[in-house]
């Protein structure tokens, strides 16, 4: 079953592939300011940029695939702000966690909760795997002040 989030009509559409390496991580977050320009979003560019880095990293770092399987992204214009799909191979599904105040990492998830106010979330896809979805509202706070 859909969450409701995927009864929201969609404006815009972009779907990429991506290779499971780091070095995706940058033009992904590219591709989605250029369409965030496109769309008249540009106020949200760096919130959104944020979360799918998050999404994407955790998905190189989590979904345990075969090399030769690509990581798939959907950016789409909502009538409120954009969704952000990563779409992966892997059947984990991510889960917040606590983390120690020192510790260097673990505080993704947390920090896409934030920015989103919540609305993020994992969905069965076609074929093999999950995608994890972020929706930024088109007011999404400051990446700075938080």
């Amino acid at each position: 079953m859909l969450h409701p989030i995927f009864e929201a009509e969609v404006i815009a559409r972009s779907v990429r592939r991506w290779v499971v390496e780091p070095r995706s991580v940058g033009p992904a977050r590219h591709a989605l300011r250029e369409n965030m320009l496109v769309w008249g979003l540009a106020e949200t560019a760096d919130v959104a940029e944020l979360v799918l880095s998050e999404l994407f990293t955790n998905a190189l770092r989590h979904a345990t695939v075969p090399s030769d399987i690509l990581i798939e992204t959907h950016f789409e214009h909502l009538p409120d702000g954009i969704r952000i799909q990563v779409h992966d191979a892997g059947s984990a599904a991510p889960v917040p966690r606590e983390v120690p105040d020192d510790a260097e990492g673990g505080r993704g998830l947390s920090l896409v909760d934030a920015l989103t106010g919540g609305r993020w979330g994992v969905s069965s896809r076609d074929g093999a795997g999950k995608a994890v979805w972020a929706v930024i509202p088109s007011a999404a706070p400051s990446a700075g002040n938080g």
